[in-house]
């Protein structure tokens, strides 16, 4: 019954919109009081659980992504990308979706991405006969695939949480985000072949001016696409661990974004590095509380109380795989994300555990589940910021963006779910069973 009631302080605070860190401490403070727990045992727990270098990965890939946006590293990306498709009917939707995963490559942030490649890109959009209730949910959408392109920040909170590799978690999102790319660019040329608005640049391809315009683009982006490849390379190549990966991304866009594209002055690197802390420090102060409510959960026997009520309803595994996609679905819809994994991985990772779901696999699952609640009215954090961003009316983005669910979320997620071999592929592949 106490448990019940923290998580119901837990949630009653969420939706009523305090601040997450103190929702998250509201339910700890009810439990210490409510069980009679120590605070010297807690408190001190919370802090030697976040004595860990893989956390200080996150506030240096925040740091890249705002060096990325401001220094001009991610336009010059996007016009590279643009080559390629940007040409031909429906193409520059096909340019928005490969520029979030790109950029998401990096950052690891579904917010990053869409406030830095949604600036870029609406009004290229809308001038090219896009709508811009249609052009905002695309990039809203495609602004997720930076918590499933890897590195993903979601999953380095999920590994240091759940115990898991951080690798093996950001190659199970690999696949899942492979899977929604392709199906938003089908989506984006079914629109595009269907709107006679939308203007089509090119008849046929002229392969003189595609070979000049690619030399030029790619001349001019090389700087720029140098650093997915470090990044990427580093992390995969198994050179860097993913804090030495992003560590070594800031080190190389500051002189790229003041010296090379000279986007960056000490005014805007200022204004990064206040951002940065500032996000760092709320995310911090979060991880601080669910460190401790995690511990008081499992002092509760949460997980197997959870486990005990999903079994009461059925004992089929698929079947209370569906309850739990759910209950993640309405998680991203109430939070943003990394409010939304924090919440969910040490409450539901037991539980499915004992399901018999690889804690890898669920991975995967949580990353789907969490980017799907973020676009997912009647809440939907990333669409009203994708409506911000486009200065686009809500109502505009309701349709385009429950045709992107219906078409490209959920096929996603039921393959991500129920077909853990296209999940754990690569993992294995790369890492060994």
């Amino acid at each position: 019954m106490v448990i019940s009631i923290a998580l119901l302080i837990l949630c009653l605070a969420l939706v009523v919109g305090i601040p997450v860190p103190f929702a998250f401490f509201a339910s700890v403070v009810y439990l210490i009081f409510a069980q009679g727990y120590e605070p010297s045992f807690l408190l001190p727990y919370g802090f030697s659980q976040m004595s860990t270098t893989v956390l200080l990965a996150i506030p240096l890939f925040i740091m890249a992504g705002g060096i990325m946006e401001k220094g001009r590293i991610a336009g010059k990306l996007i016009d590279l990308v643009e080559v390629f498709v940007g040409k031909v009917k429906g193409g520059l939707g096909a340019v928005a979706v490969v520029s979030c995963a790109v950029f998401g490559s990096i950052t690891g942030s579904a917010a990053a991405t869409l406030t830095c490649i949604g600036t870029i890109i609406l009004p290229r959009l809308k001038e090219a006969g896009y709508s811009r209730g249609y052009a905002s949910a695309l990039i809203s959408n495609s602004s997720v695939l930076g918590m499933l392109i890897p590195p993903s920040a979601i999953m380095i909170l999920y590994a240091w949480i759940g115990g898991q590799s951080v690798l093996a978690s950001f190659l199970a999102t690999v696949v899942p985000g492979i899977i929604l790319l392709t199906l938003l660019i089908i989506i984006n040329t079914v629109y595009a072949k269907k709107n006679n608005n939308i203007q089509q640049q090119q008849e046929s391809i002229d392969f003189n001016m595609f070979a000049k315009s690619l030399g030029k683009k790619t001349y001019s982006a090389t700087p720029a696409l140098a650093l997915p490849l470090l990044v990427l390379g580093g992390i995969y190549g198994g050179i860097m661990t993913p804090t030495e990966a992003a560590g070594i991304a800031v080190l190389y866009a500051v002189p790229v974004g003041f010296f090379i594209y000279r986007g960056l002055d000490l005014k805007s690197f200022k204004q990064i590095l206040i951002e940065t802390a500032t996000t760092t420090g709320v995310i911090m102060v979060m991880l601080y509380a669910v460190m401790i409510l995690s511990r008081l959960y499992v002092m509760e026997d949460l997980p197997g109380q959870i486990t005990s009520f999903l079994f009461s309803i059925s004992e089929n595994k698929y079947a209370l795989l569906i309850l739990i996609n759910l209950f993640m679905v309405i998680i991203g819809m109430l939070m943003d994300d990394v409010s939304a994994v924090l919440l969910s991985t040490p409450v539901l990772l037991p539980v499915v555990t004992n399901l018999g779901v690889d804690p890898i696999h669920f991975a995967a699952i949580v990353a789907v589940n969490l980017g799907m609640g973020n676009i997912t009215p009647p809440t939907a954090p990333l669409l009203y910021l994708g409506g911000r961003i486009g200065k686009t009316p809500i109502n505009e983005m309701l349709k385009p963006t429950m045709i992107m669910i219906l078409f490209a979320w959920l096929p996603t997620l039921i393959l991500t779910t129920y077909l853990p071999e296209i999940v754990l592929y690569l993992p294995n592949l790369i890492l060994g069973k």
